[in-house]
């Protein structure tokens, strides 16, 4: 287990170094570019935009080559340095943790609830194949899956929020006040949440049930589940006991996976409702070519990434006594 560790750690590296030159060839050809627009803005009547332009590059430490540019990102990087990011002018990393909060509550909780759901159901649908619940949970989760974010986002955002008034259209309240009553700010916040939250479990419920679906008949089709079946078990005990057990395991090395989506953020979702959180700060930082950002945010994502990936494969040896990661 440790030697398949280090090797897997060190493989990671060699895949984060590569990731880190696409991610800054990308961004280097990216057609916005903040420091130029900063640079007109400077400039005003004055005309001097390509000075004013030229300063700028040199100030940041990048008037040199691509290749110098990204070796001197790889050096601070190296060193725990992000940079600054150019919209919001703090270090990358504070932007990072100071948004990361509100993006892994809203995850974390709308995965919570895909589980609660998507589990039930699939297994559910698996012991009742091509029965009307089977059909009926089918269709309903590809429309879920098919919808994009923006759009369902919307019709979500124009009959719940604007038409019927039931909840807030977007965005999160202010910071409670001195004397505001905490408990009742708390309600209001997470109410502000219900919408984007029913978004991102609509969108991927279908995803876990039909993954719990399709692993529960294999186990179904399993000789010792007929086994069971001979020896006279109750169908439930058959299901619950044997078959349920069983189908969990895939499913908890695909949770491990999950870990770049809850510090992540949900970019499309906070973007459509406003939510300040570390998707929608990365995409407003996309949008003029923050630099730093985008390269910090990015590298943060791969490392999770990677590290999500050796969870799940050493979780699948752990919970399946079958597999041997030699």
């Amino acid at each position: 287990m440790v030697k398949y560790c280090i090797k897997r750690i060190l493989l990671s590296l060699l895949i984060l170094f590569g990731v880190s030159i696409i991610l800054y060839t990308l961004v280097w050809f990216m057609p916005a570019d903040y420091l130029y627009n900063q640079a007109i803005t400077a400039a005003g009547t004055t005309g001097n935009v390509e000075e004013i332009y030229q300063n700028l590059r040199s100030y940041y430490g990048l008037d040199g080559t691509m290749f110098q540019g990204y070796f001197g990102w790889l050096w601070d990087f190296l060193r725990g340095d992000l940079g600054v990011s150019f919209k919001y002018q703090r270090p990358v990393e504070e932007v990072i943790f100071e948004n990361m909060g509100v993006s892994f509550m809203l995850s974390f909780v709308a995965l919570i609830l895909e589980l609660l759901i998507a589990i039930p159901l699939g297994v559910k649908c698996a012991c009742n194949q091509y029965g009307k619940l089977d059909y009926t949970a089918t269709v309903f989760t590809m429309l879920g899956i098919s919808f994009p974010t923006f759009f369902l986002g919307s019709i979500v955002i124009k009959f719940l929020a604007i038409d019927l008034g039931w909840f807030p259209a977007g965005s999160l309240p202010p910071d409670p006040g001195q004397g505001e009553n905490i408990f009742l700010w708390l309600l209001n916040f997470g109410w502000h949440l219900v919408l984007p939250m029913f978004v991102l479990v609509i969108l991927n419920i279908g995803a876990w049930m039909r993954y719990t679906r399709t692993n529960t008949l294999e186990v179904l089709n399993a000789d010792y589940i007929r086994t069971a079946r001979a020896k006279g078990l109750s169908e439930h005990s058959v299901v619950y006991k044997h078959v349920f057990r069983n189908t969990l395991i895939p499913l908890v090395t695909l949770l491990a996976g999950t870990l770049p989506s809850l510090f992540g953020g949900a970019m499309i979702t906070e973007t459509v409702f406003n939510i300040p959180g570390i998707g929608n700060t990365a995409y407003q930082a996309m949008l003029v070519g923050d630099i730093p950002f985008i390269m910090g945010y990015n590298m943060f994502i791969a490392f999770l990434t990677v590290i999500g990936i050796l969870i799940t494969d050493v979780m699948y040896a752990v919970v399946d006594p079958r597999v041997k990661l030699a």
